[in-house]
């Protein structure tokens, strides 16, 4: 099943349920007000909560239409939000654009940080920032949502508690993250609010493509209109999700409604660093790489980060083309002081 929230006059918006083609949806405010409630409630509000989702895939449930502008982030706010970084190709290239070597532990150790949760963007809100010179950057990722999660959890124990699975564009501020870092005791002014996707869904949503704990296909990622990246999520993930569980639960438990983030997908090719869609790659999910990759064929960098009046569209699609999740699309706006 699909769900989202829409947005209304309270922090937390309503639960909806969402066809699978994404074009109606249905108040289910007598089963849970939001996504919180009925993650709080799993064991008693899934079963009820699909027969919806059975109900309007067989035309026998009332529904309204459904419009992606009209939805929050599935959690507006959670509880907690920990970003792992599970394509260590990813954390290689950006590393060297820093010049900072990659300790070999990070190959079998996840890193992992802890982000703001207190105001994630709606998957059509605006990036509104500042300042261009803060390196304005999107990063598209999936993640999932657990259910609670007891501390120390094993693996195969972690990989059960997934409830629900969206995407991610976990927007960076590139030119704070240097200096940040250097103090030692990593993001806060670096890691704005994160958008999510309109819908989440349940791993039976995802079919085949789910397997081995990770969602194998392809990420689409356009900037201002063009491809920028179509890397498959499944592919070159050191870390699969019920490990990065595992991982976060190490020394707390987590509550129900956590969100563990992928970290940025990315992809290599030959065994090196990926290609531009324009030149027949997999291209990527974030500039940083790109200018990565400029810095070390031509010694600088030459793709600017998202200026003001900039666009991102990120999605996936299943294997017959439709949309599994809803867009997001977000612009860059500059911040007015008032």
């Amino acid at each position: 099943m699909k769900l989202a929230t829409i947005k209304d006059t309270t922090r937390d918006g309503r639960l909806v349920v969402v066809s699978r083609d994404l074009s109606r949806c249905c108040e289910v405010g007598h089963i849970a007000r939001t996504v919180q409630a009925a993650l709080d409630d799993w064991r008693n509000a899934a079963p009820r909560l699909r027969e919806i989702a059975e109900g309007l895939e067989a035309g026998s449930q009332p529904s309204t239409p459904f419009y992606e502008g009209d939805v929050c982030s599935p959690l507006p706010r959670a509880y907690q939000w920990a970003d792992g970084s599970a394509y260590v190709n990813h954390v290689e290239l950006v590393r060297k654009a820093r010049n900072a070597e990659m300790p070999e532990s990070f190959w079998s150790d996840p890193l992992m940080y802890q982000g703001g949760s207190d105001s994630f963007l709606g998957p059509r809100d605006p990036i509104v920032m500042a300042d261009e010179a803060y390196g304005i950057d999107m990063e598209g990722e999936v993640a999932v949502i657990v259910d609670d999660v007891p501390m120390g959890v094993s693996v195969d124990q972690a990989g059960e508690a997934i409830r629900l699975v969206m995407l991610v564009n976990d927007v960076s501020l590139r030119g704070l993250i240097p200096a940040e870092l250097a103090k030692g005791f990593g993001f806060f002014h670096s890691k704005p609010s994160s958008a999510f996707s309109p819908v989440a869904v349940t791993l039976d949503e995802l079919g085949s493509a789910w397997r081995d704990g990770k969602l194998h296909l392809p990420l689409l990622v356009a900037l201002n209109g063009e491809p920028f990246g179509k890397a498959n999520a499944g592919i070159d993930m050191t870390f699969d999700f019920p490990q990065l569980i595992a991982h976060a639960a190490k020394t707390r438990p987590l509550a129900a409604g956590t969100i563990i983030g992928s970290g940025t997908v990315s992809n290599k090719l030959d065994g090196g660093p990926g290609k531009p869609v324009s030149e027949g790659g997999m291209g990527y999910s974030c500039i940083a790489e790109i200018r990565t990759i400029e810095t070390i064929q031509s010694g600088a960098p030459k793709t600017p980060f998202m200026k003001f009046g900039d666009t991102v569209r990120i999605e996936m699609k299943d294997m017959a083309g439709q949309s599994i999740f809803g867009a997001i699309k977000q612009s860059v706006q500059k911040r007015v002081q008032t």
